[in-house]
């Protein structure tokens, strides 16, 4: 999760994130290169006396400075081409859960157990215990494996919501009358907390999302007792 004075992009949970991460630093590194070369040449001009009367054209220059952004641009366009399709791709999912935004709530649904379903709600300040974060914290966590892919199915009931989760790279739209598909897959044991991002009306803030990565094992265990409920 983001903590204060945090400068970077928090720490990854998913190979979706990573690259996320890759590309991010990639890109960052083009524009600072671009940046100091641009300063340096506008620091030229402005404390060099040196004059052309008679300057007229410069086809040459211009041609470098035509073609050179195009490459540039080039060597951003295609890691972001090779990512979109990267994070559009669902192979073989080991678990489906579906999810629908509420005003101002997430109710999850397990396809693949029967009548494992339940509400997430945020956890009021007064009933929060030491351990819970403030608007952060639910009732209800997701749960689900690590090292498992995971496809989630995201609509809403009422207005647009959006379902995000920083640290695994998941940020999707949940629309009314539509299903939207996104697949991420945890690498590790872990909290992870994301908030809906599409303003959704007076308590866009107050639903938080919450996801509990655990082994297997322990997943196999909590699915039975949510069953036997």
């Amino acid at each position: 999760m983001a903590t204060w004075k945090m400068l970077l992009l928090q720490d990854s949970a998913s190979p979706l994130m990573e690259q996320l991460s890759f590309f991010h630093d990639h890109t960052l590194l083009i524009l600072v290169i671009i940046t100091i070369l641009v300063g340096q040449l506008m620091a030229g001009l402005f404390f060099n006396k040196l004059t052309h009367r008679f300057l007229l054209e410069g086809q040459m220059i211009e041609l470098i400075w035509t073609i050179l952004p195009a490459i540039t641009l080039i060597f951003i366009a295609l890691p972001s081409l090779r990512l979109i399709y990267i994070l559009d791709e669902t192979n073989n999912p080991m678990i489906t859960i579906k999810t629908i935004g509420h005003q101002w709530y997430w109710s999850y649904e397990y396809s693949d157990f029967s009548s494992v379903e339940f509400d997430s709600y945020m956890i009021p300040e007064n009933e929060m215990m030491n351990f819970n974060f403030r608007l952060l914290d639910v009732d209800n966590r997701m749960v689900v494996p690590f090292l498992s892919q995971i496809r989630m199915l995201v609509s809403a009931a009422d207005v647009i919501h959006s379902w995000t989760i920083p640290s695994l790279g998941v940020k999707i739209d949940a629309t009314p009358g539509r299903l939207n598909q996104v697949s991420f897959t945890p690498t590790r044991s872990s909290l992870l907390y994301g908030q809906c991002s599409e303003i959704c009306g007076a308590n866009h803030s107050f639903m938080p999302i919450v996801a509990e990565s655990i082994s297997p094992s322990f997943f196999i265990k909590w699915i039975k007792k949510m069953i036997n409920l």
